[in-house]
């Protein structure tokens, strides 16, 4: 059957080119069909892409950090019934092949004592680990939560196996001369999409933001009634879906805030369904979920569709689909104790809501100082679009149904 010359396929729709992330096979691991081969990444979210056949792989397109266009040869793949004796030094070479004896490494007796750990790393890593004899525990990780990776093993077979990580600390009775490390890391993956993003939007979006106080007294007491008396099968209502539905009900009447703004084509995409993207934080960077027609549902609705969104953006497994789409954003960063924030606005979009720290204060009602449930609410607009006074607008009108809940529901 021959070689197999597995191209990058096209992830999405608009996506020419892609950064790999991390390869998860390397050269001469026998592969399975459908087997977990690499991550890549696009504009949209990090992709697991699969093998197409089972086979022995030949050559790697490149090295993890470098984008390649869709239709590039990702990895060439030998798939003959005899895979024997296959020649990875032809002229189809891998990006990076070395080859190592075992006894470059000290013996296991020499090595430091080490601390008990869990290791993150890919079968092909353990595999070629085993083989050349070394302890994957003395290998420093620089993937997500210490995951070590193939370039990682292969920093620490470069090494000659300096590279040691999880060492205990030495005696106190010796005397270690402190040092300044500085440590150059390559911005890559969703990190650089997200500076990418976030400068456009900066440079391009002319901000200007409004803040302003809410009493979220009745709110709570609303929220815990129905949270005491919840079915089984519904979410608990944190005070997120209350902001989505009151969107829902205040956004016909400011439908350029619920809007694309396409200033290569001088075009305002004004939307009727309300698709709240919701920032989320994760181990790999911001992303940004999104509730599709939160219009449709309702606040039980909105809050299990908010937890299902969030919960596969943070393991690291929203599809693109998923993380697409939104035409106003809430980012949240009130359990951080923030009483004002300046969001960046999720460009296109035209606006984005920004809640914070949620605290009892003594405020003034009627002459009189009493204790109420208070919350700033942070916006940002794109001046292009949106004028001051009808920014202000949106927020107040939030701001009468979130003070009297109930309105909401009407």
């Amino acid at each position: 059957m021959g070689n197999y010359s597995f191209k990058l396929p096209d992830l999405g729709e608009g996506i020419v080119v892609s950064e790999i992330v991390e390869w998860h096979v390397t050269v001469g691991d026998t592969i399975e069909e459908d087997q977990h081969i690499v991550d890549v990444m696009t504009d949209k979210a990090v992709v697991e892409v699969t093998s197409p056949v089972s086979g022995i792989v030949i050559s790697l397109a490149c090295e993890a950090g470098i984008e390649i266009p869709v239709g590039t040869e990702l990895i060439l793949i030998n798939h003959s019934t005899a895979q024997t004796n296959i020649d990875v030094s032809s002229p189809i070479q891998a990006v990076t092949q070395i080859e190592v004896q075992a006894s470059t490494f000290p013996e296991k007796a020499a090595q430091p004592v080490l601390d008990k750990k869990v290791i993150l790393s890919s079968p092909s890593v353990r595999k070629r680990a085993a083989q050349l004899g070394i302890d994957l525990r003395l290998v420093a990780g620089s993937g997500s939560s210490g995951r070590i990776n193939n370039s990682d093993l292969e920093g620490f077979i470069d090494s000659g196996g300096a590279q040691v990580s999880g060492l205990k600390n030495q005696p106190s009775t010796m005397q270690v001369e402190a040092k300044n490390i500085t440590t150059d890391l390559k911005i890559s993956g969703l990190r650089k999409v997200i500076a990418q993003k976030m400068l456009q939007s900066k440079r391009n979006i002319p901000h200007y933001s409004y803040v302003e106080e809410i009493d979220l007294s009745a709110l709570e007491v609303l929220r815990k009634h129905l949270n005491d008396n919840r079915k089984g099968e519904q979410s608990k209502l944190t005070i997120l879906p209350f902001i989505m539905k009151a969107l829902d009900r205040v956004l016909p009447d400011f439908t350029h805030c619920n809007a694309h703004y396409d200033d290569s084509r001088q075009m305002l995409m004004q939307h009727s369904s309300v698709h709240i993207g919701i920032a989320t934080m994760t181990t790999q960077g911001l992303m940004v979920p999104v509730v599709k027609d939160s219009q449709t549902l309702d606040i039980w609705q909105c809050a299990a569709q908010l937890a299902a969104v969030t919960k596969v953006t943070r393991a690291g497994k929203a599809t693109a689909e998923q993380l697409s789409g939104s035409t106003i954003t809430i980012t949240s960063l009130g359990a951080m104790g923030g009483i004002v924030t300046t969001p960046i606005i999720n460009a296109p979009e035209t606006c984005i809501i920004g809640i914070n720290k949620m605290q009892q204060r003594p405020v003034v009602i009627d002459g009189k100082v009493v204790i109420r449930t208070m919350m700033n609410l942070s916006s940002s607009f794109d001046h292009r679009i949106v004028d001051g006074y009808d920014g202000a607008l949106l927020i107040q009108s939030l701001k009468a149904l979130l003070e009297n809940p109930g309105a909401i529901f009407v």
